[in-house]
C-alpha cells in the first residue's frame, strides 16, 4: 500500500511550575528564598527519514505528545525538562497547516523542523529577589505547549520519472534496469503506486519512480494517473515509455506531453529521454513517426534486454553532469 497524504496532531509538553519556597536550615535564620523554575516542556519535531519510502512507514499513529516539564524544587534545583520526541517522515514530505499554508518541505536527510514547541518553564520565588523585596512569594506556571494539526504530503524524491500509459512496459523496464520488483500483469494499471527502483551505470547510482500509467485526461483528475502526477515535479529527468508496436505512437508520446503540461508547464523543462518499447515487434511505424518529427529515442525490449543498457547510460549522462567525460 502506498500512503502519500496524511494528517496528525501534534502537542507539545507543558512548561514545569516554578515553586516557592524558603532556604530553612538549622541555625541560620535568614535562608532566603530558594525557588526552583520548572523544566522545560518537551518539543515534537519531524524528521526526514531517508529509509522511508512512504507515509505508512510511520505507523498508524495520529497523536504525537511530548512530555511536560517538571516542577521546580527547593535549593534553586530547576526541574527536568520534557523529553523531546522526533517524529520520522519520509524525505520529500512537504508540512501544511489547516489552512493549506506550507510550512516547510523536508526534501534533506535528518534535517528535523520544530512541529510544536515546548512551553517554557515557570519561574521559581527565587528569581523574584530585590533589595526591595528580599522574601519573595511570587512564583510563575510553566508555558502551555502548543497543538497543532498538521497535512503532511509526500512527494518522491526521484532522480527519473518514468511516464506512460498503461501496459507500455514501464513495470517491466523497471524490473529489467534496476533492482525493483514492480507488479507486471497484461492488463491496465498493472501499477497502482509509484515503485522506487535503483539503477546503476559505469559506477554511479540513481532512483527511478515508476509512475502509475496515465490515461488522457489524468491532469483533470481521470484514471488513476492524476494522483500521482505530483511526484513526477521533483525528478531530474523524465523517461517517456511508448508502446512502439502502437501505430500512433508518437500521438500517445503527444498527449503524454499535453498532459504533465496542463498539469504544471515547467514539467516539460525538464530534460528527458524517449524509450521506444517492445522492439521485439514491429516498431517500424513509431520509428518513422519519431524521425520524421526529429525526435531521438532508444530502442528497449524490456523482456530480453535490448536497449536496457544504452537507456541506462543515457539517463545516468543527464543525472550526472559531465559524466562521459569521467567514463573515458
Amino acid at each position: 500500500m502506498f500512503l502519500d497524504e496524511k494528517t496528525i496532531e501534534v502537542v507539545s509538553g507543558k512548561g514545569g511550575g516554578g515553586v516557592c519556597s524558603f532556604r530553612r536550615e538549622k541555625h541560620v535564620p535568614l535562608g532566603g528564598p530558594d525557588g526552583g523554575d520548572g523544566g522545560k516542556g518537551g518539543t515534537v519535531f519531524l524528521r526526514a527519514n531517508e529509509q522511508y519510502t512512504t507515509l505508512l512507514d510511520m505507523g498508524n499513529a495520529y497523536r504525537y505528545q511530548a512530555d511536560a516539564g517538571a516542577t521546580g524544587e527547593s535549593a534553586n534545583r530547576t526541574g527536568h525538562s520534557g523529553k523531546d520526541i522526533f517524529v520520522d517522515v519520509p524525505r520529500g514530505t512537504i508540512v501544511r497547516d489547516g489552512e493549506g499554508r506550507i510550512l516547510t518541505d523536508l526534501t534533506e536527510a535528518g534535517v528535523s523542523w520544530v512541529a510544536a514547541q515546548g512551553g517554557a518553564g515557570g519561574m521559581g520565588n527565587s528569581r523574584f529577589t530585590s533589595a526591595q523585596n528580599r522574601a519573595p512569594r511570587q512564583h510563575t506556571q510553566g508555558k502551555p505547549g502548543e497543538k497543532r494539526i498538521l497535512n503532511l504530503e509526500l512527494k518522491l524524491m526521484a532522480d527519473v520519472g518514468l511516464v506512460g500509459f498503461p501496459n507500455a512496459g514501464k513495470s517491466s523496464l523497471v524490473r529489467k534496469i534496476s533492482s525493483a520488483k514492480p507488479k507486471v500483469a497484461d492488463y491496465p494499471f498493472t501499477t497502482i503506486e509509484p515503485v522506487l527502483g535503483i539503477v546503476q551505470s559505469h559506477g554511479k547510482s540513481f532512483v527511478v519512480a515508476d509512475i502509475p500509467g496515465l490515461i488522457e485526461g489524468a491532469s483533470e483528475g481521470k484514471g488513476l494517473g492524476h494522483r500521482f502526477l505530483k511526484h513526477i515535479e521533483r525528478t531530474r529527468a523524465l523517461l517517456f515509455v511508448i508502446d512502439g508496436s502502437d501505430e500512433n505512437a508518437f500521438h500517445s508520446y503527444e498527449l503524454l506531453r499535453n498532459e504533465l503540461e496542463a498539469f504544471h508547464p515547467k514539467l516539460l523543462e525538464k530534460k528527458f529521454v524517449v524509450a521506444l518499447n517492445k522492439c521485439d515487434l514491429d516498431i517500424s511505424a513509431a520509428k518513422k513517426a519519431f524521425k520524421k518529427h526529429k525526435r531521438s529515442f532508444i530502442e528497449t525490449c524490456a523482456l530480453n534486454g535490448e536497449g536496457t543498457g544504452e537507456l541506462a547510460d543515457s539517463l545516468c549522462s543527464i543525472i550526472y553532469e559531465n559524466v562521459k567525460k569521467e567514463w573515458k
